[in-house]
């Protein structure tokens, strides 16, 4: 998740700067949150927190986007550049954490993103709960996701995991794929919302060449597809983002030991 969390914000930040250049800026430190700081941030404490900022000396963002900056779907990319999600998912990843998330920027002077994130302490806890092993396979997977960091992550986590893999960044690259030849692939893992062709379509039109072709559907937003009108569509696993590892592990495992 602290992987998703720097490669969104450092994605955003080369998008600022591809035309003109500029400086990117990681800087994390432990910090004390103190009264004065906690009452900035209403979802903070005082205690001690690691501080991360990325900054940029990009292009910038209007005050009126800013506002929106972390809604899910809003986006000041290009057609077909994003889905407005990157951010959504870091402020989920944050808050899930206990952690806060802020934003400044100015128009023609870059963009700077701040987080606070509770630090562990050394103390190990003890716990008596049994390690659970992570699931592996060595299918092919054709992976599809238009967010290029994102699909760069989710290859890599496919890959850890034993799996070979194919990454579509499009609905349209993956089916065409698919049709080239169908054999060569075990498992569709897609995003639902992509231009063009969302995820569940593309599943529909998978499963009309390939009756049965085992599908997972990815999604960061609960209300597009729920998971009676993913099962109603056929679909093995509907996954919410962020992906936990041995969450995402488990649903593959068991989507293609049940279509067996």
């Amino acid at each position: 998740q602290m992987h998703q969390v720097i490669m969104n914000l450092c994605t955003n930040a080369y998008h600022a700067m591809r035309e003109e250049g500029g400086d990117l800026t990681i800087t994390l430190r432990p910090v004390h949150v103190d009264q004065i700081t906690a009452a900035q941030h209403p979802d903070l404490r005082e205690g001690a927190y690691a501080f991360l900022r990325v900054e940029d000396t990009g292009k910038g963002v209007d005050p009126i986007d800013l506002q929106r900056i972390f809604d899910p779907f809003f986006t000041t990319k290009g057609v077909g550049e994003g889905t407005g999600m990157g951010l959504a998912i870091v402020h989920g990843i944050v808050k899930g954490h206990g952690g806060a998330i802020g934003v400044t920027s100015e128009r023609g002077a870059g963009t700077k993103f701040e987080i606070f994130l509770p630090l562990a302490t050394n103390e190990a806890e003890e716990t008596t709960a049994p390690v659970k092993m992570i699931k592996t396979g060595s299918e092919h997977i054709l992976f599809v996701d238009d967010e290029p960091a994102l699909a760069r992550l989710g290859e890599k986590t496919l890959e850890s995991l034993g799996y070979r893999v194919t990454v579509a960044s499009s609905s349209q690259d993956a089916l065409d794929a698919f049709k080239t030849d169908p054999d060569a692939f075990d498992l569709l893992l897609t995003d639902q919302t992509m231009p063009g062709m969302a995820g569940d379509r593309l599943a529909s039109e998978l499963m009309r060449l390939c009756p049965g072709f085992p599908v997972i559907i990815c999604t960061g937003y609960s209300d597009i597809l729920d998971d009676e009108k993913a099962r109603a569509l056929g679909i093995g696993a509907l996954l919410m983002k962020p992906l936990e590892r041995p969450k995402l592990a488990e649903a593959i495992r068991r989507v293609l030991d049940e279509s067996v």
